[in-house]
C-alpha cells in the first residue's frame, strides 16, 4: 500500500482550526509551509511568530527540502525522463521526441487554435504502450471551461487505427474534474495527489496531468491591476504544487493558457499569454498555437531549456491530430 502523504495537521503545533486557516490562505501542503516566511504564517493563522518558526522548521524536515544535489544526481534523475508522443512526426521533432515527463508544457493561443484538441489527443496517447509512443498510463483532466468531450475521445481512439481499441476503455482511464473557481482548481490539484497515489502501483498509473485552462478562473476573479500581486502569488503556488506532483510520479503536465492582445505592438504578433512571468518562468516548455491557411495549425516552440525555437504544422481532423 502507498504511504500516506503528510498532511499539514501532522505538523507539531497545527491543530484543526489552524490547518483550516492555512488551507484557506492557499497553504495546502507541508511543502508550501516549508517555504513560507514566519511572519506571513503567523499573520494568516493568528499564532505567534515563534510558533510559526517551529512549524516551518518541522515542515522543512518532513518535506526534506533545502538540501543540495550534485550534477551527477540530476543526471541520473534525467535518465528517468520519458517522452509522450504526439504521433505527428513534425510535432515530435519540434519537441525533441514528444512531451517530457517531470516538466510542465504550456500551450497558449487564441480560441480555435487547437489547444483543447491536443489535450484530448494526449489523454488518448498517454494510454498507449511506450512502443507506440505512449506511457502506458492514465490521465487526470482538470476542466475549467467545460471543454472536455467524451465523443472527441471516441473519434480519436478510432483514429489511432489500432485493432480492438475500445473507446470505453480509454474513457475509463481519463479522470475528469470540473473546477468552478480558482480555489477549487487548486484543491483539485491537491486531490489529484491522492488519486495518483492510489493508482501508482496499478497497471494504469497517472502519467499525464492536464489543466484546461490554467488561467481562466484566475483571470476572471482577479480583475484589475490592484489584484495582480495576489493573483500572481496564488498562480505561482498552484504551478509549484503541479510541479511536485509530476516530479513524484514521473508524469507529464500539460496546461493550456489564454491569450490577450497587446495593442502597443505595431509589428509582429500582438498576442501574448495570460499569467505573465510567473507562468512563463514556471513552465518548462511553451508552445504558441495559431491557425494557418487551409485548416492548418502551426505550433511554435517559444521557450525550452534545451531545444531550439522552431515551428511545426499539423492538422486537426475528426480522427485526431495528423500531419499536413
Amino acid at each position: 500500500m502507498a504511504e500516506r502523504p503528510l498532511e499539514i495537521e501532522d505538523l507539531p503545533g497545527v491543530g484543526p482550526s489552524t490547518a483550516d486557516k492555512l488551507r484557506e490562505a492557499g497553504y495546502l501542503s507541508v511543502e508550501s509551509i516549508a517555504t513560507a516566511s514566519p511572519a506571513e504564517l503567523s499573520e494568516i493563522s493568528e499564532i505567534s511568530e515563534s510558533t510559526a518558526k517551529k512549524i516551518i522548521k518541522a515542515a522543512r524536515e518532513a518535506a526534506d527540502i533545502g538540501g543540495f544535489k550534485t550534477g551527477k544526481d540530476i543526471f541520473e534523475q534525467r535518465k528517468n525522463v520519458r517522452k509522450l508522443s504526439f504521433r505527428v512526426p513534425e510535432l515530435d521533432a519540434l519537441m525533441g521526441g514528444g512531451l517530457e515527463t517531470q516538466a510542465i508544457t504550456e500551450m497558449y493561443g487564441e480560441f480555435g487554435s487547437g489547444k483543447s484538441q491536443i489535450v484530448h489527443q494526449m489523454a488518448v496517447n498517454v494510454q498507449l504502450p511506450e512502443d507506440d509512443g505512449g506511457l502506458g498510463g492514465s490521465a487526470i483532466y482538470i476542466d475549467t471551461e467545460n471543454t472536455f468531450r467524451p465523443e472527441r475521445i471516441e473519434q480519436m481512439v478510432h483514429g489511432l487505427g489500432i485493432d480492438n481499441a475500445d473507446p470505453q476503455e480509454f474513457l475509463n482511464n481519463i479522470h475528469i474534474a470540473r473546477a468552478h473557481t480558482s480555489d477549487h482548481q487548486m484543491l483539485l490539484v491537491d486531490n489529484s495527489r491522492d488519486l495518483a497515489a492510489e493508482l501508482k502501483n496499478s497497471n494504469r498509473p497517472v502519467k499525464l496531468f492536464i489543466i484546461d485552462s490554467l488561467t481562466a478562473h484566475f483571470r476572471a476573479e482577479y480583475a484589475g491591476r490592484g489584484t495582480l500581486a495576489a493573483r500572481q502569488q496564488k498562480l505561482n503556488r498552484h504551478m509549484h504544487e503541479l510541479f511536485k506532483l509530476i516530479d513524484e510520479h514521473n508524469a507529464v503536465a500539460l496546461v493550456t493558457n489564454q491569450v490577450m492582445s497587446n495593442p502597443a505592438v505595431f509589428f509582429g504578433d500582438p498576442t501574448k499569454p495570460i499569467g505573465g512571468n510567473i507562468v512563463g518562468h514556471t513552465a518548462t516548455f511553451r508552445l504558441y498555437l495559431r491557425k494557418s491557411k487551409g485548416g492548418k495549425r502551426i505550433a511554435r516552440l517559444v521557450d525550452s531549456p534545451n531545444l531550439p525555437e522552431g515551428e511545426a504544422p499539423f492538422m486537426v481532423e475528426e480522427a485526431g491530430l495528423k500531419s499536413c
